[in-house]
């Protein structure tokens, strides 16, 4: 069975903790840093804190993204992914489906609860 130390893991999961600054709500999964940014972005915090790596209960390692309380919304849709994003170095770190989908007003607040990204053990 192939298998990767916690070491490997951490240190893909850490530069979500090292680089990530901006969380985005948008209306579909974006797979750019312009995508999620710009083209389908509909909110953002930049109150961002991802805890360091940590087992995962189904095996491998993840991080824990805390709960947003101040999100901002930019634009009228209907949110349905999140993007965490380097505004600094223009990179899409990492994307995902929203619990749900919301529809969002534009001058309006938006919170979301804390969530995990992880990766598993190598089958």
């Amino acid at each position: 069975m192939a298998t990767l130390s916690d070491r490997v893991f951490d240190n893909g999961l850490s530069v979500l903790g090292t680089e990530a600054n901006k969380i985005l709500l948008t209306s579909q999964e974006a797979a750019t840093y312009t995508e999620a940014n710009a083209t389908y972005a509909l909110g953002n915090s930049t109150s961002l804190a991802i805890a360091a790596p940590s087992d995962r209960g189904a095996g491998g390692r993840e991080v824990v993204v805390a709960a947003i309380t101040d999100g901002a919304v930019t634009a009228d849709g209907t949110a349905t992914n999140y993007a965490i994003v380097d505004t600094v170095n223009s990179r899409l770190l990492a994307t995902g489906a929203l619990s749900a989908s919301q529809t969002v007003s534009s001058g309006n607040t938006f919170n979301l609860g804390s969530f995990t990204i992880g990766i598993p053990d190598p089958a």
